[in-house]
């Protein structure tokens, strides 16, 4: 995938950054679904209250891209994500410093983590607009792989809330933050072709169009469902199945680091096959996957197996709605990525704090599965009917000189 073309069709250094960025980024934004059981505990909150408290930075972060998207396209996408760096760092410090002493604080540190969630509207411009449509799929597949902060969260927050404390833990996250930052710093640039500022009112114009509310449908799905069980695995292996938040925290990772580094070869299938062929395949192994997992598994390793199943599925798909994204909508791929962004997120905060609610009414996480994988099989759907429209239409759409569209 990696072939000589591609290295030299872009910038590496700013690829490389705007992954290490938008890793540790998800890493904290996610912080509280590994750290969950034992805030849970000091608090004695209900199911409901920890669907909530897991599912409110990630409902944060969605809104807050679309912000960012802004921004991105009016003062470039490396000084925005500068700023919102710094917001996360002064947030966590301040945290920290004052401590979390009850549940009401918890929540206001699940507003400020949502900022960490929008370097996903950051990261993906910042590399995106440095490559040509033939590559958009795998830049941004290696760009968005950084959702596997959310494994590091899960593989390391348990361990180290289980020895210094959880409250510490926020404040220990600091330290690879502050790394990434100058990372960022030292080797980010902005790609030379920048879109003009427009008006507010003409970035949401793209709502005027229909395809921008499907992209935004399909992101809801792939990336709600992976941020979402992200969020909540660790708490859900932990009350399903009796073991430790640390064993708890592993499965959790396997399952996001599945979804995570299958990004990037989702985006490369989408170049090769098309994004549509792509996602349908995909959201087919997705919708059956969570179904199954409804039917919860006699025990932990094969419900462990069929999630990984699930997150392997949304992660590809991924990577296949930004290689559809950028070619729809090159111009406009700021503002449409804070919109789709903002989608996906709100999609992980309905899974998030469904299963929560499930959980407390009915004692059981299905109804939040079963309602998750109707939202797939109708993004499904949809798209099948779509498929021969866009083929027809979108080439149309490219400039003369473009790179073949691939559908």
């Amino acid at each position: 995938m990696l072939n000589r073309s591609f290295l030299k069709a872009g910038h590496t250094p700013t690829l490389l950054s705007a992954f290490l960025y938008f890793d540790l980024s998800f890493m904290v934004w996610v912080i509280l679904g590994p750290l969950g059981v034992a805030i849970a505990k000091d608090f004695n909150l209900d199911p409901a209250q920890k669907g909530f408290m897991v599912a409110l930075p990630v409902l944060s972060g969605a809104l807050l891209r679309l912000v960012a998207g802004v921004l991105v396209d009016h003062i470039g996408p490396r000084k925005t994500g500068i700023i919102a760096q710094l917001i996360v760092l002064a947030g966590l410090g301040a945290a920290w410093l004052i401590g979390i002493d009850s549940y009401h604080k918890v929540l206001a540190l699940g507003l400020v983590l949502g900022v960490a969630g929008a370097s996903f509207a950051i990261a993906l411009p910042l590399a995106s607009r440095w490559y040509p449509p033939e590559f958009q799929g795998l830049a941004l597949g290696i760009a968005g792989a950084g959702n596997s902060g959310t494994a590091l969260a899960a593989l390391f927050a348990p361990m180290l809330a289980k020895t210094f404390g959880w409250n510490n833990v926020i404040g220990l996250a600091i330290i690879p933050l502050a790394v990434a930052f100058v990372v960022y710093l030292l080797m980010a640039k902005d790609a030379p072709e920048q879109p003009e500022p427009k008006k507010f009112s003409e970035y949401l114009d793209v709502l005027k169009v229909a395809d921008a509310w499907w992209l935004m449908l399909l992101y809801s799905v792939t990336f709600g469902g992976f941020v979402g069980l992200s969020s909540s695995l660790t708490i859900y292996f932990n009350s399903e199945y009796g073991i430790d938040p640390v064993k708890a925290g592993f499965f959790t990772a396997a399952c996001v680091f599945a979804g995570s580094f299958i990004r990037p070869v989702g985006g490369a299938l989408a170049d090769r096959f098309g994004g549509v062929r792509t996602l349908i395949v995909v959201l087919g192994f997705a919708a059956i996957g969570l179904v199954t997992a409804s039917f919860q598994m006699p025990n932990v390793w094969m419900a462990f197996g069929v999630l990984l199943l699930c997150m392997s599925a949304l992660g590809a798909g991924n990577g296949a709605v930004f290689q559809l994204a950028p070619q729809r909508f090159r111009k406009e791929i700021g503002v449409m990525t804070g919109l789709i962004g903002m989608t996906g997120g709100v999609g992980g905060f309905y899974l998030a704090s469904t299963l929560g609610l499930a959980k407390k009414l009915g004692g059981t996480y299905q109804f939040g599965f079963l309602g998750f994988a109707a939202l797939a099989v109708f993004a499904l759907v949809a798209l099948a009917g779509l498929k021969n429209h866009w083929r027809a239409v979108w080439p149309t759409l490219a400039p003369a000189d473009a790179a073949p569209v691939r559908v």
